[in-house]
């Protein structure tokens, strides 16, 4: 009887090399700080210039209100957005109460229907512009509405905060930048 050499078939050892790379790429992904935060290109720069149309019956944010000296918030909503609802009367508080002051760009939408979103659950912006053909948004980086940004008193943008705020995000990552303590 003659012994036949078997050869080793390295095609079998693709799967598990396969799955040990994925499972090693997942495990370093999730121990990032925040694994659910979209990195943004704009942080630590200026902001982008913008050109708004009106809304309301005063004039639309231009470059200068949002380099103005003082630390400021800019909210990118819509009124056919969700979340930009849920986050209207955290927006409201932020606004009356704390008074932090908010820029607003309004995405893609109807004036009739942004101004009657306004009307329906609070206006906390003290400027407010149009975005219709969505240019300012991608200028400033945007993956959807609502979509928010703390700017500081050099027009530098310090934080990019996707989704809708809720109080744990003001508290903890939109106050301190501010300057002010968080609510307990």
């Amino acid at each position: 009887m003659s012994e036949e050499k078997k050869k080793f078939n390295y095609v079998l050892l693709a799967p598990p090399i396969i799955f040990l790379g994925l499972a090693a790429m997942f495990f370093f992904g999730l121990q990032r700080d925040n694994p659910n935060e979209l990195k943004s290109e704009l942080l630590g720069r200026k902001v982008p210039s913008v050109n708004l149309t009106d809304l309301r019956s005063d004039p639309a944010p231009t470059d200068e209100d949002f380099n103005a000296p003082y630390p400021k918030v800019v909210n990118f909503w819509a009124s056919w957005c969700g979340p930009c609802r849920a986050e209207a009367p955290i927006l409201e508080r932020m606004a009356e109460e704390m008074n932090i002051p908010i820029i607003g760009i309004n995405y893609k939408d109807q004036p009739d229907q942004a101004l009657a979103f306004l009307e329906e659950l609070g206006d906390p912006f003290i400027k407010i512009g149009a975005d219709f053909n969505g240019r300012n948004a991608i200028e400033w980086g945007l993956y959807g509405v609502p979509e928010t940004f703390v700017v500081d008193e050099n027009g530098i943008i310090l934080l990019r905060y996707p989704g809708p705020i809720t109080n744990a995000v003001l508290n903890k990552r939109i106050l301190p930048l501010l300057g002010m303590t968080p609510e307990e």
